[in-house]
């Protein structure tokens, strides 16, 4: 995957006239980029937070992330592009900040928060190529200006933010499933983490009951049937990289309540 560089970011930022910073909901603080908004304040560009794939949370958790966001002096909306819930809002909200005509915007975000899809939200049509899986076709390489409606564009920018994340988002996000050389670590800390939020997350998606990471990856494997020619052990590292897209794919149900202990941002960064 080519990810944008921050030079290239700031330039696009820099043509823009108002940001809109694109989180998924599911796991809202882990695809926020603090750099980013740092950029955008010091270039003078208004910022919006865009919480988006907001079907896959129940609507309270959508509401109380949108409540600390705007809480901690964000403007944040919450919204489904693929659903086209809450992009009418935002299209409004966008138009009523805007201090000149024409105006430009700047869509940016991690891997798969759902960027294009938001343009073509908001467009109502596809013209932005978009895939759930990070690296695969449909990744947006060029500068691209999009026309919403007379004096309102769009700038789908070169890539995405590079990595800033944790382990083990800025893995997970930062290439696809076949570019890892070893999914199984990435693989086991995600999993770890589904678990703690949705402890059934497994039994859901493929009707597996154990919680041990390694035990779900061989099962998962045997299930499906794949097995090293040889020895006939569960191929682990196919098992892993499919738990991966399905996340991706929102196959796997989960998602992070929002707490007021651990939300701790102020005035643009994380304290």
């Amino acid at each position: 995957m080519d990810l944008a560089s921050w030079r290239l970011l700031a330039k696009t930022i820099n043509k823009a006239d108002i940001v809109v910073e694109v989180l998924d909901i599911r796991d809202p603080l882990a695809t926020h980029s603090n750099r980013l908004e740092e950029m955008a304040g010091a270039l003078g560009k208004k910022l919006i937070i865009a919480l988006n794939k907001s079907d896959l949370v129940p609507r309270e958790i959508a509401e109380e992330w949108v409540y600390q966001f705007r809480k901690a002096g964000y403007e944040a909306f919450y919204m489904s592009a693929t659903r086209r819930l809450g992009t009418r809002r935002l299209r409004g909200f966008i138009k009523s900040i805007a201090e000149t005509t024409p105006f430009t915007v700047a869509v940016v975000g991690y891997p798969k928060t759902g960027k294009s899809s938001i343009i073509n939200a908001l467009k109502a049509k596809h013209s932005a190529m978009t895939s759930p899986i990070p690296g695969s076709h449909g990744y947006t390489r060029h500068v691209q200006l999009y026309k919403i409606e007379p004096g309102f564009y769009f700038l789908d920018t070169p890539g995405v933010i590079p990595i800033e994340g944790g382990w083990p988002d800025s893995i997970i996000r930062g290439k696809s499933p076949e570019e890892l050389q070893d999914p199984v670590p990435p693989a086991i800390a995600l999993i770890e983490k589904i678990l703690n939020y949705n402890p059934d997350a497994f039994i859901d998606a493929y009707g597996i009951t154990v919680k041990d990471p390694l035990k779900i990856m061989e099962t998962l494997a045997l299930n499906r049937g794949w097995k090293y020619k040889l020895s006939g052990e569960p191929l682990i590292e196919e098992a892993a990289r499919t738990i991966i897209r399905d996340y991706h794919k929102a196959k796997i149900l989960f998602y992070i309540s929002p707490s007021p202990v651990d939300f701790r941002y102020k005035a643009g960064r994380r304290e």
